[in-house]
């Protein structure tokens, strides 16, 4: 780099006087600048002050602190009260507790708020007994009730409330309750009523009927008379508590003379809570005090809202559904039309008024007045589930469905967010009429706010699988063919999320896909989204985000109904993950497997990604191989002993190379440990060397992977049976093809127990009739089978047999030793080649390894990196003879 030019004639430094004065107010810029630095430093004196001998114990440092230290200082003896009370509570309560009571006297809020939150925290910990509690704290407590500062009362009110919870009743009487009797009268501030007021509502569930009748009822009138307006706000909203303590009789004698009174009252807010209390108090009262009394109130109530403040609409439009709930047969058939109409004003209210402006032109009186009426839309929403049962579902299109679209496309996004939270509950309150709302299905998905698409598909299992089988039809010809923009919308939604920031929403979505091979068809899955996994796999840089596109992916090929997709998405998986360039693809490779150990049964795990796995023990980067030792153990559990036994012999070489050529110091370590684990392992067994000591530990798991194993086969077995209705459809030659399969496949469960249930079905027969009617059955379950094979909890698929293995489970117990070993080979090998899956293996493109040849398979020439080239060929691996 060449240097820089020398300043030109003009342009030369200034060293004068106007120049020197410019640096010197530069200097004392930063001298100006340092001296808050130099204040914030402690001086000796001030350092002194806070040093504290460390020999002090923990009691002897707090009372030193609280009786000559800082506020900071005595705030945080105060924070570590509950510790001190652990550790020592006697001592606590005799020698720190006076000092904390003298230091809050002249407390600042900070150390008043910290102490009521220590004081909660020793009632909640139970450190002291409740009586030596109410002896040491509770007149601490009582005497700060009424401190200055709202939000110190407010906490000091929020702890005496959690104590009255737990106090004997003699401790209330004499220490709560009698004071209660002079805070509660007119010549005391409106802060101790405001107080009186929510101690009272506590204790009426403390005392029996007659103490309620004589000593607290009398203050609650008084109260609800009170000539504030707060007061007797405050204490309408615990006439609830009050209610529920006393009883159905007193309630209709007592509270519901003041609700009325107190629902005519001149101020808005007292109104409303009466409004709110009555709502809440409704199961109490009989239909004739609900027709005669409540009702007009009510109807009186919403007829002068509109006129009222927003706030009150607010808090109508919230409650609205539980009203309607519990008002449900009393309405006569008009009243019953006019909340409805009430109703649906109320979801468009606003909305007349937009008229495209510009936010900036608006006057922020009218602003803030579009945000209430948005409240009360929300509200509408989050009550429309109700609604629906206040109208019937069988009336939704005529009276509803226009209300739901507005709600659906309304401008505000907190409304869109309610309605799609309650789109599931829509969805089963309209069951077989399900299909009128698919439109507003697609218009959530497609919604331009990712959080309401975060709130659509916390349940879009369920809500997609209604839509598949509900609708005017029982019959499912081709799923949701009667909603063809799903499968655009859903794309467009997860592109919308892998987009933003919001990689949680992102891979949330993702899980859910693992629902769609319940939902849609296998081709389509293929096409439309399984390509879309990969890259996600492969170019995405959330790690949470590829591992979920990767189970799905494995969700995906376990239900593909087609052996060459099959084939080609497993030969992906090892080319450009298991032996990619990227060792983060190798890395998302050994997820994938975990995955796959997971949802496919064992076999299927090692006749294709045994070798492909192990064989990254070999691998350049240390993290691979690391990452490979912590799975070694899973890869273990896929063996079967002795089918397996050449593989066995694999991964033990490969250990032993890990051991003995490993020079990464944290992988070493890591193999050692999985060292230890593999030989702990013990091994599942075939039925001829299995013990009655593991019989119970291996027995179900065993019995989960066999059913595994037939629904792979059964997809093999439908996929041909189908091949076979489009080539030789009507010829008899068929039958015997089909039969021969039956036989074949219900072979290895013969010499299972009666109790235990089949899934393969159909019972042999020789009749050419009885043998259509079975492909003809077996056929349709071809066609619906994603339908039975899938489980609702569609995020754990170990679950999908778990029916089976139940009955597996509960035949158990009546099996006996010899029973057990009279069990031939096959009702546990389910693995061996003649019951392996035929699919994988009648297609010879990928490698894999068979059980079938344990006798003939030289371990040598298996799968090492030595003798096999780490690409995947089209050819089958060969054995030596």
């Amino acid at each position: 780099m060449p240097p820089p030019p020398p300043p030109a004639a003009g342009v030369a430094m200034d060293f004068g006087q106007n120049s020197l004065f410019g640096y010197m107010e530069d200097l004392q810029e930063l001298t100006i600048i340092e001296r808050p630095v130099r204040r914030s430093l402690k001086t000796p004196e001030e350092i002194e002050r806070l040093t504290v001998d460390e020999d002090l114990s923990d009691v002897e440092r707090a009372v030193y602190l609280l009786s000559a230290g800082q506020d900071i200082q005595g705030t945080s003896v105060i924070a570590n009260l509950p510790f001190l009370m652990r550790q020592n509570p006697t001592e606590t309560v005799r020698r720190v507790l006076p000092k904390v009571r003298e230091a809050l006297h002249v407390a600042g809020v900070e150390m008043q708020l910290t102490a009521a939150v220590a004081f909660l925290t020793i009632l909640q910990e139970e450190s002291v007994s409740i009586h030596a509690y109410a002896h040491s704290f509770l007149q601490v407590i009582l005497l700060h009730l009424e401190h200055r500062d709202a939000g110190v009362s407010n906490a000091w009110l929020e702890t005496l409330l959690s104590v009255i919870e737990v106090l004997p009743k003699e401790t209330l009487r004499h220490e709560i309750l009698n004071p209660l009797v002079s805070k509660a009268q007119l010549s005391q501030t409106v802060q101790s009523r405001l107080i009186s007021c929510k101690i009272l509502g506590k204790l009426t569930n403390k005392f029996d009927a007659h103490t309620i009748k004589r000593e607290i009822l009398p203050l609650v009138k008084s109260l609800c008379q009170d000539v504030e307006y707060e007061v007797r706000s405050c204490m309408c909203r615990q006439l609830e508590n009050i209610a529920q303590g006393i009883g159905t009789e007193l309630t209709k004698s007592v509270v519901l003379p003041e609700l009325i009174e107190l629902s005519r009252d001149e101020s808005s807010s007292v109104r409303l809570a009466a409004f709110e209390t009555l709502v809440n108090l409704l199961e109490i009262f009989d239909t004739d005090d609900r027709s005669q009394t409540i009702l007009p109130l009510v109807k009186s109530f919403c007829e002068k809202s509109f006129k009222a403040d927003e706030s009150i609409l607010i808090s109508l439009s919230f409650h609205l559904g539980k009203l309607c709930h519990g008002l449900y047969g009393i309405f006569t058939p008009d009243q019953h039309l006019r909340f409805l109409e009430f109703y649906k004003k109320l979801c468009t209210l606003g909305l007349q008024q937009e008229n495209g402006h510009n936010d900036n032109q608006i006057p922020p009186q009218i602003l803030e007045q579009e945000k209430k009426y948005a409240s009360v839309r929300k509200n509408c929403a989050y009550n429309f589930p109700a609604m629906i049962v206040f109208v019937d579902p069988k009336n939704f299109h005529m009276e509803l469905y226009s209300t739901f679209f507005c709600l659906c496309h309304d401008p505000e996004v907190p409304v869109r967010y309610t309605i799609a939270i309650c789109f599931y509950e829509v969805s089963k309150l309209l069951n077989s009429g399900v299909y009128l709302i698919h439109k507003e299905l697609i218009t959530l998905l497609q919604d331009e706010s990712l959080e309401v698409l975060d709130a659509l598909i916390d349940h879009l299992p369920e809500i997609l699988e209604l839509m598949s089988t509900g609708g005017e039809s029982s019959i499912q010809e081709n799923k949701l063919s009667s909603l063809p923009d799903l499968i655009p919308a859903l794309t467009a939604a997860e592109q919308r999320a892998a987009a933003s920031l919001k990689w949680r929403t992102h891979e949330k979505l993702l899980q859910k896909y693992a629902c769609l091979p319940h939902i849609i068809s296998s081709d389509q899955i293929y096409y439309r989204f399984l390509q879309r996994m990969f890259t996600i796999m492969m170019t995405n840089n959330v790690l949470p985000v590829q591992k979920a596109a990767s189970r799905t992916l494995c969700i995906f090929l376990r239900y593909n109904r087609k052996q060459e997709q099959r084939h080609e998405v497993i030969q992906k998986l090892i080319e450009q993950l298991g032996q990619g360039k990227s060792y983060w693809n190798r890395l998302r490779f050994l997820d994938t497997c975990e995955f796959i150990i997971e949802i496919f049964s064992k076999s299927f795990f090692c006749k294709y990604f045994f070798l492909p796995a192990i064989e990254l023990t070999h691998d350049p980067v240390a993290n691979v191989r690391m990452k490979l030792c912590c799975l070694l153990p899973k890869v273990k559990s896929t063996l079967k002993i002795p089918a397996d036994k050449h593989l066995l012999q694999q991964l033990e070489m490969c250990v032993r190379k890990l051991l003995c050529q490993e020079k990464d110091k944290d992988v070493l370590a890591i193999v050692k440990r999985t060292v230890l684990e593999l030989d702990r392992m013990e091994m599942s067994m075939d039925a001829c060397h299995f013990k009655l000591q593991f019989q119970k530990k291996f027995y179900e798991k065993d019995l989960l992977d066999q059913e595994k194993e037939r629904e792979e086969l059964l997809f093999l077995e439908m996929e041909q049976l189908e091949k076979e209705k489009q080539q030789n459809d009507g010829r008899p030659s068929s039958d015997k093809i089909f039969e021969k399969k039956r036989r074949d496949t219900k072979a290895p469960t013969q010499s299972l127990p009666k109790s235990l249930p089949i899934s393969v079905p159909g019972a042999s027969s020789s009749s050419p009739s009885t043998s259509k009617e079975i492909k003809k059955s077996k056929l349709i379950r071809s066609q619906s089978f994603n339908n039975q094979a899938f489980h609702a909890k569609y995020g754990n698929l170990e679950k999908c047999a778990s029916k089976t293995t139940a009955g597996y489970t509960s035949s158990l117990s009546g099996l006996t030793k010899n029973s057990v070993l009279s069990l031939n080979d096959d009702s546990f090998r389910t693995r061996s080649a003649s019951s392996a899956p035929a699919s994988f293996s009648s297609n010879p493109p990928l490698p894999s390894t068979s059980r079938g040849t344990v006798s003939t398979a030289d371990p040598k020439n298996s799968g090492s990196k030595d003798t096999q080239p780490r690409k995947a060929t089209l050819k089958s691996r060969k054995s030596n003879p």
